[in-house]
């Protein structure tokens, strides 16, 4: 596998994403390719806007969703390159895995290392898995998995959405406001217009701006400190996106570790699992 080495983040990612939409030849198969960035610094006011933004208490100890924001230029950068089969505007975030093997301190460098792999059908289309570790010190500390979907024009046949079960009883109730685009996007640097502009969702086919999927799981993950191990996986199915402005349940099963986030349609599934 090819190592490209970065040593700042890169620039001008979303117009390179915008003329990937420019029809062109596009390689066939995910590029064999890491992208890395050593070094990386936490900065406390950004961290402490993203909390905010988020839900999170203000501390020393990175959230588990944290990385996945120091990471996202990198995964930008490789899905944003011409030789990548799918344009990266247009594509589906249908799940995220993060595996935290030990609670991480802001004052920690990490190498950062991104990865395409696992393409594979879909009835959908197509989906793939970005993979990103983060190091401290040598030792690995966290892992994330985002599933993407790249839709063809053939539609599901609805078998999966059959027989969905009644959303349980709330424990909370959350209103999710406008802003909640532009702020998680000022903080996470993922400024897709879906989220952020009403002309922007409409031409992908949303009546309105929609909750970007990582800040929905980096809320439930908020409502959830204090009663999370210091090592676990969490896995998070996003389904129905939610259109902005919308007001939300969350419900949180303790014994079982699954929770949920539904509206009118359910919109999460997740499930934390201990090592």
């Amino acid at each position: 596998m090819a190592v490209v080495e970065l040593d700042r983040n890169p620039r001008g990612l979303y117009l390179r994403a915008a003329l990937g939409l420019l029809p062109g030849r596009r390689g066939d198969d995910l590029p064999d390719r890491e992208v890395v960035r050593r070094g990386v610094t936490v900065d406390r006011d950004h961290l402490a806007r993203y909390d905010r933004v988020c839900g999170f208490r203000l501390t020393d100890t990175l959230p588990a969703t944290y990385p996945h924001v120091l990471a996202f230029p990198l995964a930008m950068s490789l899905m944003a390159a011409p030789d990548f089969p799918f344009p990266v505007v247009g594509l589906v975030h249908v799940a995220n895995r993060i595996t935290v093997e030990r609670p991480i301190d802001a004052g920690e460098p990490l190498d950062l290392m991104v990865r395409a792999e696992r393409l594979r059908p879909h009835d959908r289309g197509r989906v793939f898995d970005v993979v990103a570790t983060a190091f401290a010190s040598g030792e690995q500390v966290w892992t994330g998995f985002s599933t993407y979907l790249s839709k063809t024009g053939a539609k599901s046949d609805g078998s999966g959405k059959r027989d969905q079960p009644a959303a349980p009883a709330p424990t909370a109730r959350w209103r999710v406001t406008p802003r909640v685009g532009t702020d998680y996007a000022a903080v996470s640097g993922d400024h897709n217009p879906i989220h952020t502009s009403r002309i922007g969702a409409r031409l992908f086919g949303f009546p309105r701006p929609i909750a970007h999927g990582m800040w929905s799981k980096a809320r439930c993950l908020a409502a959830l400190e204090g009663r999370l191990p210091a090592r676990y996986t969490v896995d998070v199915a996003f389904k129905q996106p939610i259109l902005l402005p919308a007001t939300v349940g969350f419900s949180f099963a303790g014994t079982a570790g699954s929770f949920r986030l539904d509206g009118r349609r359910p919109h999460l599934a997740g499930q934390v699992t201990p090592p």
